[in-house]
């Protein structure tokens, strides 16, 4: 099945048509956490990001293999090749071995990550478990003469590399630039004399007295670099070359540009045909960091335990806020941005609720409105064209708004049903429901967190439509009043009374 889904790729800096190299087969490997501390905004929108990506994809009716990655060693402080290792440091102040630490860390990014509705990668390999396969992959570049051994610890030369392949491609990072910086720093770092140039990286590094994760290699006692393990696991699991790969913008240099190089180097080739980028998260207008006082957790934003928030905010508006902008867009969080998306989000919910309400039939047929007929299947067809743009979710939400008005007018009598053709009708419905659940997430059921929610509220609306029938206004008043307590309203009409989340 051919589907016209264009995307923006990092390493052309184009836009350009998706076509896998193996259809309907996709694989797409995305950096997943470094599992050292709790889940914050930037997790979120990198793990919705792609998780939207891979919705979308199956929806089309692609074979997608996803995997994210846990890191649980090798990533030092500042992304560099000096200084601790995150989740050691974290086992030191915590007084736990490193791997309790990473296990409690990746424990709470999966229960944020469901509460987010994200849903779980195909595989999710940790570095710690593919320390063969790096070393593998090391000595491979060894042999390929484009890595070289001090004291232990084995460094990628990038000048050597640069020979034959341009290191910079995907960065756009200029090496002269690169060598003119090193030329003008200071070697004040223990350790950093080993390299022949600073921009070289570390692919293994021998293990100092006091460092707790350490593994035998040919070369030293101790770990690989951060970067070898993206190359190594995404090898394994989806081949030399696949179609995807996806992480933060923040990643793109050095992260990104040294996988490319380690792959090339080992593999002699390029990793991924496609490179994704998602945007960087503002809060108020200022970059998240900890010495600003706006580190906002994802824990705390369910909670609203934070100074900087008026209230708690659900994990399906924090969600449907992240949908709301282009992923390739920066974000900016406030209070107001985020009541304002927390209505939409209802609106949304409501217009669900109501689309799975209604029924086809034909009786009391008038003519079939051809023009109306035409408008619903445009607007239809819009909903997967923003989508298909460069994963443009915006673009699609706004579509599904359009739709909402039809499914409003419907419900409220100003349309009727018999002036659709049928199959428009159940288009009109299908893609309404289908592409809120299946594409962005978005349901009725997953609003609550709670599964015993709904059947209550239906159990309190049976109570409540007895009294109305009764005429016992006391009770009538209860529940409304408990129901706006829950941001909950009722609308009576002539066929009935219904419920709905205030909007």
């Amino acid at each position: 099945m051919k589907h016209n889904i264009s995307i923006h790729d990092s390493l052309s800096r184009e836009k350009v048509s998706f076509e896998p190299i193996n259809s309907p087969f996709v694989g797409m490997y995305v950096c997943g956490p470094t599992v050292y501390g709790e889940p914050h905004l930037g997790h979120a929108r990198s793990a919705i990001t792609f998780d939207l990506v891979f919705r979308y994809l199956k929806y089309c009716g692609y074979k997608v293999r996803y995997v994210r990655n846990i890191t649980d060693v090798g990533h030092l402080e500042n992304d560099g090749d000096e200084g601790d290792d995150k989740i050691a440091k974290r086992a030191r102040i915590e007084q736990l071995e490193p791997m309790e630490v990473a296990q409690e860390y990746t424990n709470s990014y999966h229960v944020m990550m469901d509460k987010l509705f994200v849903m779980r990668p195909s595989i999710e390999p940790r570095a710690s478990g593919h320390i063969i396969e790096q070393i593998e992959m090391i000595q491979k570049i060894v042999d390929a003469g484009l890595a070289y051994e001090s004291n232990g610890s084995v460094y990628f030369d990038v000048l050597k590399y640069n020979e034959k392949e341009p290191y910079g491609e995907l960065s756009g990072r200029v090496l002269a630039d690169l060598i003119a910086h090193a030329g003008e720093e200071r070697r004040t770092l223990e350790g950093k004399e080993e390299k022949k140039n600073s921009f070289d990286f570390a692919l293994w590094k021998k293990a100092s007295p006091e460092h707790i994760m350490r593994w035998n290699s040919p070369w030293s006692e101790g770990f690989p670099g951060w970067h070898i393990e993206c190359s190594a696991m995404s090898a394994k699991y989806l081949g030399e070359q696949f179609d995807i790969h996806g992480g933060g913008m923040d990643l793109l240099f050095p992260h990104h540009e040294c996988e490319i190089a380690q792959s090339k180097a080992s593999n002699h080739v390029h990793p991924a045909k496609y490179w994704l980028h998602n945007n960087m998260i503002t809060i108020n207008g200022q970059k998240m960091g900890k010495s600003l006082g706006n580190a906002i957790n994802l824990s705390q934003f369910f909670s609203g335990d934070h100074p900087l928030l008026k209230k708690a905010y659900s994990p399906l508006t924090i969600r449907f806020f992240m949908l709301q902008a282009h992923y390739r867009s920066t974000l900016d969080f406030s209070n107001e941005a985020l009541e304002a998306a927390e209505k939409g989000l209802m609106k949304m919910i409501n217009g669900i609720r109501t689309a799975k309400s209604l029924e086809w039939n034909s009786e009391g047929a008038t003519k079939i409105d051809d023009e109306l007929n035409a408008e619903i299947l445009k607007a239809c067809a819009a909903v997967t064209e923003g989508m298909s743009n460069d994963f443009n979710s915006a673009k699609s939400i706004a579509e599904l708004y359009n739709l909402l008005k039809s499914i409003n007018s419907i419900k409220a009598g100003i349309i009727s049903i018999s002036e659709f053709k049928e199959e428009t009708f159940n288009l009109l419905v299908n893609t309404f429901i289908n592409f809120n659940e299946h594409v962005l997430g978005i349901s009725d059921v997953n609003i609550n967190n709670d599964e015993l929610f709904i059947p209550m509220v239906e159990a309190w609306m049976e109570t409540y439509r007895e009294a109305r029938a009764e005429k016992n206004f006391g009770m009538i008043d209860l529940i409304r009043a408990k129901f706006k307590a829950m941001n909950l309203i009722i609308k009576d009409s002539k066929v009935g009374s219904e419920w709905g989340y205030q909007e």
